[in-house]
């Protein structure tokens, strides 16, 4: 694999539409996109289709069969950064390399422990409304592709990609 300055990974996808728009965003800010299987969805599925417009020929794709075959497929020297709503460096606060790969979880049980241990380091977004321990009193999390868009901005911004 050739390394890029920034890429984009999704541990196995479930919802169409945010893999939609998070290809959008890849195609906006030029950043190959990862999708690692099992997905939740077909790759033919319209809403997915929808999501992305006519971008889909603008988004570089690499399909993956399942998470051990990503990380073979990566370059020595890349860092996968997590990113995650707990437990990691806050976004604000992260050094983002040449060569890293955004990885983000499944929208429903987010990236297991198993893969977080993989990653080279953990980001998380800050929410200063965010719910507490037991999921009351605020925001889970946010949007998968919301989140994605964030985080993606934030690291080709600092890394000066536009």
């Amino acid at each position: 694999m050739i390394q890029k300055p920034l890429r984009v990974a999704l541990f196995e996808p479930r919802i169409p539409p945010n893999t939609g728009n998070i290809a959008r965003t890849c195609a906006a800010f030029g950043l190959p996109l990862d999708l690692i299987e099992p997905l939740g969805f077909s790759l033919e599925d319209r809403y997915l289709k929808r999501a992305g417009l006519d971008y889909w020929p603008h988004v570089d794709i690499t399909i993956h069969k399942d998470i051990d075959a990503f990380f073979e497929s990566l370059a020595q020297s890349s860092r996968v950064i997590g990113c995650s709503r707990r437990g990691g460096v806050p976004l604000q606060e992260m050094q983002f390399q040449w060569g890293d790969i955004l990885l983000f979880g499944r929208e429903d049980t987010g990236l297991s422990e198993a893969t977080r241990s993989r990653c080279t380091q953990i980001t998380t977004i800050s929410m200063p409304c965010s719910a507490g321990e037991d999921g009351q009193g605020g925001v889970r999390s946010l949007n998968l592709s919301v989140a994605c868009a964030i985080v993606s901005h934030q690291a080709g911004s600092q890394l000066q990609l536009w």
